[in-house]
Formats: C-alpha cells, structure tokens, sequence
C-alpha cells in the first residue's frame, strides 16, 4: 500500500514537471537545448524531500487525515441519525396535529357530558328540596289550621255560654232560680 502510494506520488511529479516543462518557452528551449541534468538534480532533490518529509510526518499526516476522514464519517453517521429522528419528531408531531381535531371534538364531549350530568343532579337536588318545602308547608298549614280551628271553637263555645247566660238571665225569675237550686242540691244530697 505504500509501495503504491510512493509510485503514484513519483509519477505525479514526474507529470507536473513535464506539464511545467511543456507551458514554458518554446524558443528557448530549441535553442539551449533541454538540460536533462538540471532536470534530473531537480527531481531527485523533490523526491528526497518529499521522501524525507513523508518519513518524519508521513504517519502523523496519514493519521491526520484518517482521523479526519473518520470525523467526517462519524459526522455523517451523527447527521444521519439526527436526521432520521427528526423525520420521527416530525411524524409524531404530524400526527399528533392530525389527532388535535378529534381530540378536541373528544374533549368538548366529555365536558358536555359533565354539564349535563351536573345540570340534571341540580334539578333533581331543586326537585327534591322543592317537595320537601311542599310538604313542610303543608303540615305547617295543617298545624295553623288545627290551632286556628281551636281558637274558634273556644270564641264559639265562650259566645254559646254568654249568649246561654243572657238567655237564661232573662227568662229565669227569682222564683225559678230558687226552685232550680232546690233540685240541684237535693241531686246533691241524694247522690
């Protein structure tokens, strides 16, 4: 792997210089003549400073960029399922507003329920206080009615005796009140 790394480094060179080579005068070259010495000394110096710099840092530069390589890869891998959890959010968000409008259909039911079940335990509560006070005044009304229908009977039995007293006064003489009290007290004695 190296070996290969190494040749197609020396052959990229090699490429570069000679497009180097090509891009440069014409006429010049034609009249000097190409000076393959320089050429060479020039190659190899690159080649050994090239192999002197892949030597001391050849590893820490490989590593670098593996390491950075593998960064990006895990990078990649983070992204990937960062963004495979936000189509997840994102599908149970969606869904979770597709759910929004029966939710709320859901809750407005319940609380209707609830109303009513609370409008018809406060009438049936009123009903039931309402029979209640019924049937509180009805006994109350049946207590006055009984008093009232006493008080009565005392002013009429008072007027009876009075208007009895008025009579019996003026149709008794002394005579017959004389004779009354005989018979009640030989009643008396005799009893």
């Amino acid at each position: 792997m190296k070996r290969l790394h190494l040749i197609a480094t020396v052959a990229l060179v090699l490429g570069v210089a000679a497009c180097a080579y090509a891009s440069g005068d014409a006429g010049a070259a034609e009249a000097h003549g190409l000076n393959w010495k320089d050429f060479l000394f020039r190659v190899i110096n690159f080649v050994l400073v090239f192999a002197v710099i892949a030597k001391l840092a050849g590893k820490k530069m490989v590593g670098f960029f593996r390491g950075r390589s593998e960064a990006i890869e895990n990078q990649l891998a983070d992204l990937d399922s960062r963004k495979a959890d936000a189509a997840k959010r994102l599908g149970e968000i969606e869904a979770s507003i597709s759910d929004l409008a029966s939710e709320k259909a859901r809750i407005e039911a319940e609380y209707r329920r609830q109303g009513e079940a609370l409008r018809d335990s406060i009438v049936a509560a009123a009903e039931a206080k309402a029979v209640q006070i019924k049937e509180q005044a009805a006994t109350a009304a049946a207590a006055e009615a009984r008093v009232a229908m006493q008080e009565l009977r005392a002013q009429l039995a008072d007027s009876v005796i009075a208007a009895a007293k008025a009579s019996l006064e003026k149709k008794l003489t002394a005579k017959d009140q004389d004779k009354l009290v005989d018979e009640y007290l030989t009643k008396v004695v005799f009893n």
